[in-house]
């Protein structure tokens, strides 16, 4: 870790941070405190603002307001030395595709100051630890899209960083590769590196980060653990699928008025979800949810499948901006049969 590193500092600390290209304010006004030691959310659709917020952090771009400090550090006076601390993976792989997986990670070895048999037994240490030693001597255009992730990754803590941004790092790979990365994630903050991770995926966000910042449009609409994020939009989260598609414009305006919560038309034709509160009269989310499974059914709309369950980082999202989410999640819900009301298992 690096000796600059300053006493209680936070690992990140903006106040006001502005970024403006023309007419355009890419990033505007962003307040963050992100602790040491864990992995900080980003979270927002494409065009939010978050690339550019951690370009900025990372002293790639100069802030046109506010200002930024990474531990302690100011990145436009102390530049320098921020560059000392921080390491960034962004959204598309920053290795030689014609050199072979050893051959980048000496290359940088080498160019980081590691003498050329220290820079050889670093690399081995990261093949083997992204489980790319039987791809070692392959160039990187012939590896999968999760090994150029993973490449990219171990190039990123050949010096063990401060700080390491993470841009979207797991955009168009599978499930498996994803779910890869986010153990390399999870190792390479266990070994006291703090992560800022760039997301447009709820699921990611919800797996790693202990904190998360929701921005759209420049700003940061809202910032919190993942419990205080769902917990602000309401107790609980009703999903529904129909018999029948025709009914779901009737059943949409039956559960607004007996839940008085929005409801959400899903993609599916035949889905709704609809929020639910404590209740004025002190009833909880299975009550209310209940009352409003008897209404439809008493108006001759049939329920093939619902659940009850915690309000979803989509949900909070759909509440904070008035809209859906421009955002991916690859979660499944979980449905009970008519009837029975059940707790779904997601956090």
């Amino acid at each position: 870790m690096s000796e600059h590193r300053g006493g209680n500092a936070p690992a990140i600390e903006t106040s006001g941070l502005v970024k403006v290209f023309g007419d355009t304010r890419a990033v505007d006004g962003i307040d963050l405190t992100v602790p040491t030691g864990t992995v900080y959310g980003v979270l927002g659709p494409n065009g939010a603002g978050k690339t550019t917020a951690v370009k900025m952090l990372a002293t790639l771009l100069r802030p046109d307001g506010g200002e930024a400090r990474i531990f302690g550090h100011d990145v436009r006076r102390e530049a320098a030395i921020v560059r000392g601390m921080v390491s960034l993976t962004g959204q598309y792989a920053s290795v030689d595709e014609d050199l072979t997986g050893v051959e980048n990670l000496m290359l940088l070895g080498r160019l980081l100051g590691h003498h050329k048999t220290a820079a050889r037994a670093r690399a081995a240490q990261l093949l083997e630890a992204f489980g790319l030693n039987d791809a070692a001597d392959r160039q990187v255009k012939n590896y999968s899209g999760g090994m150029r992730r993973r490449i990219d990754i171990a190039a990123s803590i050949l010096n063990t960083p401060d700080l390491l941004f993470l841009d979207e790092p797991t955009t168009g790979l599978d499930p498996r590769s994803r779910n890869q990365v986010w153990d390399i994630v999870r190792a390479v903050v266990a070994q006291g590196t703090t992560v800022l991770l760039t997301t447009q995926y709820l699921d990611e966000a919800d797996q790693l980060a202990s904190r998360i910042a929701v921005i759209d449009k420049g700003k940061v609409i809202a910032e919190g653990t993942k419990g205080e994020l769902k917990a602000s939009v309401g107790a609980g989260s009703v999903h529904l699928r129909l018999r029948n598609a025709h009914e779901r414009p009737e059943a949409e305006r039956l559960l607004a008025r007996v839940l008085d919560a929005p409801v959400q038309a899903d993609p599916d034709p035949v889905a709704l979800t609809a929020r639910v509160g404590d209740g004025d009269d002190g009833n909880g989310a299975a009550p209310q949810a209940a009352r409003a499974l008897a209404e439809l059914a008493a108006a001759g709309i049939t329920v093939d499948t619902f659940s009850l369950g915690q309000p979803s980082l989509d949900e909070v999202f759909l509440s904070l901006t008035d809209r859906p989410a421009d955002l991916t999640t690859d979660t499944t819900t979980d449905t009970t049969a008519t009837g029975t009301l059940t707790k779904e298992t997601a956090a």
